[in-house]
């Protein structure tokens, strides 16, 4: 089995996923293509070595459908040889394109390639795929299917976590967020996104809010409480009759914004590196998915961590930081008190709740974060891992070296 190694990455800011936001503008076959771009640039990267581009998108509908990734690598001037493959595992959909090049290269059927991910949320709504999930009702009634919100008060409402946890704990990822960027914490891996004319559109993540406290957060209206009052709440408890009343505690303050983006991440064997003329900087050493209860949906990243640290041979312990997409803060809090992880092993640089989800591209760009702050702090080991919509998770474990 062949080691697979990363060599580099790249991701856009996040814009604000509405039509007034920064990236609005830019289509989401533009916003690949450029960061397809700036690693054959960074890396003076002789495009024909790549065998595959694997591209995560949630919404895999109108201009993100297609395989939208071919279309990328054409226009960015990749070698006709390169083959690409679209991929959906709703939020999970990036990181899992990364674990798709990596099964590749470990079983010696490529030699390199990219894991990608792109989200226009402004251009492409949430919700523009529904499916037989949502939208046909014996198989909603089936899975007792909730929204998401609903299934992210349903943990607070049984792990006992409260309004003000969830506000204490957004208010921190947007400090967090906000001391990376006056840092510069990731400005080896920005692209800025550009326009048609070559002017800069987007140089930095557009909706954090670092000054937010989490006394302003608690003057936010609770968001699901109507759909709880709607029927919601009946379908929680017939899943978890326990519940007495459901706490409504999540608002659009303490969960993961709505936002555009992209990422890129260089994957190859040890072959490819000595052809390129590049040294790696981290090492996959494993990764995992699983499936978990769909009504509450978000609970998937406890089993997933313990899966992917199954297949490496490691202990919790064994990681020195944790990237987990913040879905939503009452998720967080929960994986943290399941696993026994101390908040400043995780998020160490905010996440989602502060900088944004574009859902297809925001594994691609947690791994990569991992990388970065690996390298800073000089830890050895991290592993980025996100929820997915119905019930899913998936998780990747690096090595830097």
């Amino acid at each position: 089995m062949n080691e697979v190694f990363v060599y580099d990455h790249v991701r856009t800011p996040r814009g604000k996923g509405r039509p007034d936001g920064a990236l609005h503008e830019i289509p989401a076959v533009q916003l690949v293509t450029q960061q397809l771009q700036a690693l054959q640039r960074r890396n003076a990267l002789d495009t024909a070595l790549l065998d595959d581009v694997a591209l995560g998108v949630a919404q895999a509908v109108a201009e993100q459908g297609g395989v939208l990734p071919r279309a990328a690598v054409l226009a960015a001037g990749y070698a006709q040889s390169v083959a690409a493959i679209q991929l959906n595992r709703f939020c999970a959909s990036g990181l899992d394109a990364v674990n798709f090049i990596a099964a590749n290269v470990r079983a010696g059927m490529a030699g390199a390639g990219i894991g990608a991910g792109v989200e226009s949320m402004s251009r492409v709504p949430f919700g523009s795929d529904a499916g037989a999930w949502t939208s046909d009702p014996r198989i909603a009634f089936h899975n007792h299917f909730a929204p998401q919100g609903i299934g992210a008060d349903i943990i607070a409402t049984i792990d006992g976590i409260t309004r003000r946890d969830v506000d204490e704990y957004a208010a921190e990822s947007q400090r967090r967020a906000g001391q990376a960027w006056a840092e510069g914490r990731f400005a080896r891996s920005i692209v800025a996104v550009t326009d048609l004319i070559g002017e800069v559109v987007l140089d930095r993540d557009e909706a954090m809010r670092p000054g937010t406290s989490a006394d302003d957060l608690a003057a936010l209206k609770p968001a699901f409480a109507p759909l709880a009052k709607a029927g919601y709440e009946r379908i929680a408890q017939e899943i978890y009759p326990q519940i007495e009343a459901l706490q409504n505690v999540h608002t659009g303050g303490n969960s993961s914004g709505i936002v555009d983006g992209a990422a890129a991440m260089l994957l190859g064997d040890a072959a490819f590196g000595e052809k390129a003329g590049l040294k790696p900087r981290a090492r996959i050493v494993s990764w995992a998915t699983v499936g978990s209860e769909p009504t509450i949906m978000l609970t998937a990243p406890e089993t997933v961590a313990m899966k992917a640290l199954a297949k490496a041979g490691m202990a919790v312990a064994d990681i020195d930081l944790f990237e987990l997409n913040e879905a939503f803060a009452s998720m967080v809090l929960r994986f943290m008190n399941r696993l026994g992880i101390a908040h400043d092993r995780i998020n160490v640089n905010g996440g989602s709740i502060a900088m944004g989800h574009p859902l297809g591209a925001t594994g691609v760009m947690i791994l990569g974060t991992a990388l970065d702050e690996l390298e800073r702090s000089g830890k050895s080991t991290a592993m980025a891992l996100l929820c997915a919509a119905n019930g899913l998770g998936s998780a990747t474990i690096i090595e830097r070296v």
